[in-house]
């Protein structure tokens, strides 16, 4: 079944993009429909799922590929994958409700939002470093095309950066992996098998180097700081749907990528490196939100409290390599907290670049100080707005609490020196709060005069996202259940 929730959308795509006589109307609902189905079919995996087991993955298809490097088509999940599969399927489905009324060229942009879901699926639930590549590089092209089709501003030179960036990103990345092929005594691509026999056990120099390969490629993805340039141009530009997909599902391809590949795989420089790679998660942590505190722009403000979010779970993974055999609890509930955050950042920052989208709808500016008073007009779209904010800034009873709490508490007692990202979390609050201020108190004046209030279209797009980030943070067990036996396979492979 996995084959088939990662491949229908993009079969859905080839039938619209070859089928000139779809109208506008009927490619919405096909839209709409395959990614609710593929929702559907997410939903009945999770429902099946059972953990697998150590070194083990659930729902696994494996053929032969290309026999002669060993690489094959793999599939399968576990605890890290799933939860993303997942967020992946509701993020585009809420896309597509999103974009249903829009009316430019909508059958050759759900044609291409429904190849970028078969590109991202298929990242998260690859097993086979060149098949992971192959899928990596796809989601590359087809955010591509989507700020430069649809995108606003200078979107050209917006998508044309993010492009060399991170297809720079996936070059390293390919270096990386052909020295992971080399390194293995069975010469394979397997995921599976490399995370069991990791390469270079006996030759650390060799293996740092590789490592930084992979990390170059994927801190580009994620992004950290000091690779973080193209992002916010990237979301600027790019249009509400992109921006979403981009930060909701784009950039938890890095993260993911730090957890299956490099501390799995490359154990022992994840070891020497790992006091680096947490120095690198608190700068992203406190320069992203000082940056964001900075912004007059809403959308440039959401795009480097993502660089802040991202950071933390940097932190986590790197204090999960900080090997202290009295710490190894703590090092699972900093993994386990970094998947929580991966997927509470794709909500909630999915929510407030809709958002975001509906003020330029409107107003056709995201200028904070050109809004007041907003709630006196709109004060749907203001509930919603103050929800995501207080979301995104970790109140308690919201999922970025329960994933901040575990990253934190997992992570300060092995390496202290983590607690000198906790201001991020201070400074996140002043720069919501400062723009909730701003924007929807107070009499009501410049652009937001006359601002139509959020309609059910948008509603139904928005909702979703926030409820689930309320349910996680009220009532987690449900997802913590699926990532904590994964969460503790991780930090076994990692400290070997």
């Amino acid at each position: 079944m996995l084959s088939i929730i990662v491949f229908l959308p993009v079969f859905a795509a080839i039938v619209l993009a070859t089928m000139p006589r779809i109208s506008d109307v009927a490619a919405r609902r096909i839209w709409i429909v395959v990614t609710l189905i593929d929702l559907g079919l997410v939903v009945g995996l999770w429902l099946a799922y059972r953990d697998p087991g150590a070194g083990a993955l659930a729902f696994e298809e494996q053929v032969p590929w290309i026999p002669n490097v060993s690489s094959s088509y793999h599939l399968g999940v576990d605890g890290l994958s799933l939860p993303l599969v997942a967020l992946t399927s509701l993020i585009f489905v809420v896309c597509a409700v999103f974009a249903l009324r829009d009316t430019d060229r909508p059958r050759p942009q759900a044609a291409l939002f429904l190849f970028l879901q078969t590109a991202s699926l298929g990242v998260f639930a690859a097993q086979d470093l060149i098949l992971f590549f192959v899928f990596f590089d796809l989601s590359i092209v087809g955010m591509y095309f989507v700020i430069a089709g649809w995108g606003h501003g200078n979107a050209a030179r917006s998508a044309l950066k993010f492009f060399l960036y991170t297809f720079l990103g996936s070059l390293a990345l390919l270096v990386g992996f052909i020295g992971l092929y080399l390194g293995s005594v069975a010469k394979t691509f397997d995921m599976v098998e490399l995370a069991r026999n990791p390469p270079f056990g006996d030759q650390p120099v060799i293996g740092g180097f590789v490592l930084a390969a992979v990390f170059l490629g994927l801190a580009i993805k994620t992004p950290t700081f000091p690779f973080h340039t193209w992002l916010p141009p990237a979301h600027t530009d790019a249009p509400a749907i992109g921006s979403v997909v981009l930060a909701s599902i784009l950039l938890k391809m890095g993260t993911y990528g730090f957890l299956r590949i490099a501390m799995p795989m490359l154990p022992d420089a994840w070891q020497d490196w790992a006091w680096l790679v947490v120095v690198v998660g608190i700068v992203s942590v406190l320069y992203g939100a000082l940056v964001a505190l900075a912004q007059t722009d809403f959308k440039r403000m959401i795009a480097y409290t993502s660089v802040n979010h991202m950071g933390y779970v940097i932190l986590a993974v790197g204090a999960a390599g900080v090997v202290s055999d009295s710490a190894a609890q703590a090092r699972e509930v900093a993994v386990t907290g970094a998947v929580v955050q991966m997927v509470s950042h794709g909500l909630i920052t999915g929510a407030l670049f809709l958002l975001a989208g509906v003020l330029y709808d409107r107003k056709g500016s995201y200028d904070i100080g050109s809004y007041g008073g907003l709630a006196a007009p709109a004060p749907r779209y203001a509930t919603f707005f103050a929800i995501a904010a207080f979301a995104s800034l970790g109140l308690p009873g919201f999922s970025g609490f329960i994933a901040e709490f575990q990253i934190f508490t997992g992570s300060i007692g092995p390496v202290p020196l983590t607690a000198l990202a906790l201001p991020g979390i201070l400074i996140t609050a002043a720069l919501f709060l400062r723009a909730l201020q701003r924007m929807l108190t107070g009499e009501t004046r410049g652009l937001s005069t006359g601002f139509r209030d959020l309609d059910r279209r948008e509603i139904l797009a928005i909702a979703p996202l926030l409820i689930f980030a309320v349910v996680i943070g009220i009532v987690p067990r449900f997802l913590l259940d699926i990532i904590e036996p994964a969460s503790s396979v991780i930090v076994d492979l990692v400290s070997r």
